[in-house]
C-alpha cells in the first residue's frame, strides 16, 4: 500500500507541469473590455527611444525606453510591456496597480516608463504594450530600430562601436603612408594594415600591431600602387571588434586603366580591373585630331570580371576607351608600334615607284583608293579591292589612274577588331616628272625630325669644309715663303678659295683635295 504513494505523487507533479506548460503554450483567450474601452482611449503618447547607461567613459550600453500614458480604470489591474528581438526570447516587464490605488486614481492618467531592456546598435526590436488582464483589442504593437554606430556619441562611448580614428599622410616619392590612431579602445592593443577593399578587405601584407603602452600610436605602411580600393583598416584586439576603413586614393580612378595585356600568338587583348569598378570598355580608333572613334560592336561592361577582345589587329591607331560615370580615359597599348603586323611602303625601281604591302603574318586586307575632300577626316572612295598577303612576302598593289593627291584606306579583314588606316600620297609637282611617294599621316612628325637633323648635319659639314680649306691655304703660303725668296703679291692674301661641289654616289661625306695647278684650293662635296 505504501509503495504506491510515491508513484501517485509523481503523477500529480506530472499533470501539474503539463497544465502549466499548456497554459504557457495556449494562453487563455482575451476578455471583452468594458464599454468605451479601446486602445486609443487607454494608451496615449507611446514613444520609443534609446538611452545610454554608462559606468565609465568607454563603458556605456544602450537601453530601449518605452514610455506611455495610461488612462486608469477599475477594470485595468496593470500593464505588460514586452520586447522581442531576432533569435532571442520575449522579454516582458509587468507594472501592477493595487486595489487601493486603482480606486483612488480611477479615471486619471498615469505615466509608465520602462528602460530596462538592453539592445545592441542597429538592432531591430518589436514592442507590445497590453493591459492586465488582457482585454481584446487593447494591445498596442510597434517596431524600433536602434541607432547605428555611425553616431558620434556611440563611437566614443559604446565598446561595440569604438573603432578608433585613423588619420594619414601620403609620401608619394617613397610610396609610404604615415598612419596615426586616436580614440582607440582603452587598455587594448590595436591592429592596422593595408588591404584591397571588395566584398571583404584583402590584406596586402603591410601591417602593424600598436601596443597600448606605446606613447605614439602610429606606423609607416608601404604601398605599391595608389589604387582607389587600397584602404587603411584598423581594429582593437578584442573578439569581434568593429573595424574602421579609410581609403586615401578613392578618387584616383585613372590608376585602374593600366595592365592591358596582348597575346601576339592568339591576337587577344585583355584587361582585368585591379579594383571593383563599374565601367564600359570600348575599342576605338584614334584620329589625327586625337579624337578616339568607337569601333562598331566593340563595347563590354564590367564591374569585377576580366574583359577580353579576341582576334585584334595590333595597329598603333587602335586604342581602348574606359568610361566610368561621366568620365572617360583612353589608353593606346600599340602606340609604340612593337606589335604592328603589317605596313604599306614604296619600292623605288627603274621607271618609277611601286606601292607594296608587307605583313609579318598571312592576312587579308581591304584596300580602297579614295580622293581627298575639304574635310581631312573624310576621303571619298573611288575603288576597293581585296588583297591577300602571305607572311613576309611583299605584294604590289598595282595602283592605276591618277594617284597624286589621293589616299589609301586599308583595313585588315581576317580579324574581328581592326582600325581603318589611311595612307596618303604626296602631292605631285606637274612641272617635273610625276613621282608619287606613299606617306602615312602617322609619320609626318618623324619626317620633320629627320629633315631638321639633315639640315643640321649639312651645316656642320659646310663649316668643317671651310675650316679645312683655310688650313690648306695657310700651309701652302708657308711652304711658298720657305721655297722662294721672291716677295709674294699682297693681293693673294685677299683671294677667297673657290668651292666646287661634285656629285657622287658614296654617301653624304665631305673630303678635301690637295692643291693642283695654281694658288686656288679645290674640294669635292660628295652627296647623293
Amino acid at each position: 500500500m505504501h509503495q504506491h504513494v510515491p508513484k501517485k505523487i509523481m503523477f500529480v507533479f506530472f499533470f501539474l507541469y503539463l497544465a502549466l506548460f499548456c497554459v504557457d503554450l495556449f494562453p487563455p483567450p482575451c476578455q471583452n473590455p468594458a464599454d468605451g474601452l479601446n486602445a486609443s482611449s487607454v494608451f496615449h503618447n507611446i514613444s520609443l527611444n534609446t538611452v545610454m547607461n554608462c559606468k565609465g567613459r568607454q563603458k556605456c550600453s544602450l537601453h530601449l525606453r518605452v514610455k506611455t500614458v495610461l488612462q486608469l480604470t477599475d477594470s485595468i489591474h496593470g500593464v505588460s510591456i514586452c520586447t522581442e528581438t531576432a533569435g532571442m526570447m520575449v522579454n516582458c516587464r509587468i507594472f501592477s496597480f493595487t486595489k487601493g490605488s486603482r480606486e483612488r486614481m480611477s479615471g486619471q492618467q498615469v505615466e509608465i516608463e520602462n528602460d530596462c531592456t538592453e539592445v545592441s546598435p542597429n538592432q531591430h526590436v518589436q514592442v507590445m504594450v497590453k493591459t492586465l488582464p488582457t482585454f481584446c483589442g487593447l494591445t498596442w504593437t510597434g517596431t524600433y530600430n536602434a541607432p547605428e554606430c555611425s553616431r558620434g556619441d556611440l563611437r566614443r562611448h559604446v565598446p561595440d562601436c569604438i573603432t578608433g580614428r585613423l588619420s594619414y599622410n601620403i609620401n608619394p616619392e617613397r610610396k609610404e603612408l604615415s598612419v596615426n590612431v586616436s580614440d582607440m579602445l582603452e587598455d587594448q592593443n590595436y591592429h592596422i594594415r593595408l588591404c584591397y577593399k571588395d566584398f571583404i578587405c584583402i590584406g596586402t601584407g603591410a601591417s602593424k600591431l600598436i601596443k597600448k603602452e606605446e606613447p605614439v600610436k602610429g606606423a609607416m605602411l608601404p604601398y605599391s600602387q595608389p589604387l582607389p580600393c587600397l584602404c587603411i583598416e584598423g581594429w582593437s584586439t578584442v573578439t569581434d571588434a568593429p573595424r574602421v576603413q579609410v581609403c586615401p586614393f578613392k578618387d584616383r580612378l585613372e590608376e585602374l586603366w593600366f595592365g592591358v595585356n596582348f597575346d601576339p600568338l592568339e591576337h587577344t587583348l585583355s584587361w582585368k580591373p585591379a579594383c571593383p569598378v563599374t565601367a564600359v570598355v570600348t575599342l576605338c580608333q584614334k584620329r589625327q585630331d586625337a579624337v578616339c572613334v568607337d569601333l562598331p560592336h566593340a563595347s563590354q561592361n564590367t564591374s569585377r570580371q576580366k574583359i577580353t577582345f579576341t582576334k585584334v589587329d595590333p595597329h598603333p591607331q587602335l586604342c581602348i576607351k574606359f568610361t566610368a560615370g561621366s568620365q572617360s580615359w583612353t589608353r593606346c597599348p600599340f602606340a609604340e608600334g612593337r606589335f604592328q603586323a603589317w605596313e604599306v611602303f614604296v619600292k623605288r625601281q627603274q621607271g618609277g615607284e611601286e606601292v607594296k604591302m608587307l605583313s609579318q603574318i598571312s592576312a587579308t586586307f581591304s584596300v580602297g583608293l579614295c580622293a581627298k575632300t575639304a574635310d581631312p577626316a573624310v576621303c571619298q572612295i573611288t575603288g576597293t579591292r581585296i588583297v591577300h598577303v602571305e607572311k613576309n612576302k611583299a605584294v604590289g598593289l598595282n595602283l592605276t589612274g591618277e594617284l597624286c593627291n589621293s589616299c589609301l584606306q586599308v583595313k585588315r579583314l581576317d580579324v574581328d577588331y581592326a582600325a581603318t588606316v589611311m595612307h596618303c600620297l604626296e602631292r605631285c609637282n606637274h612641272s617635273s616628272s610625276l613621282r608619287p611617294v606613299l606617306t602615312s599621316r602617322t609619320f609626318w612628325d618623324l619626317t620633320w625630325i629627320v629633315a631638321a637633323a639633315g639640315a643640321s648635319l649639312v651645316g656642320i659639314v659646310i663649316v668643317t669644309l671651310v675650316l679645312l680649306v683655310r688650313l690648306n691655304v695657310y700651309q701652302t703660303r708657308t711652304q711658298t715663303r720657305k721655297g722662294n725668296e721672291k716677295q709674294i703679291d699682297p693681293a693673294l692674301d685677299s683671294v677667297v678659295p673657290a668651292l666646287q661641289t661634285q656629285p657622287s654616289v658614296y654617301g653624304r661625306i665631305l673630303t678635301p683635295e690637295s692643291s693642283q695647278g695654281g694658288n686656288t684650293e679645290k674640294a669635292s662635296l660628295i652627296y647623293d
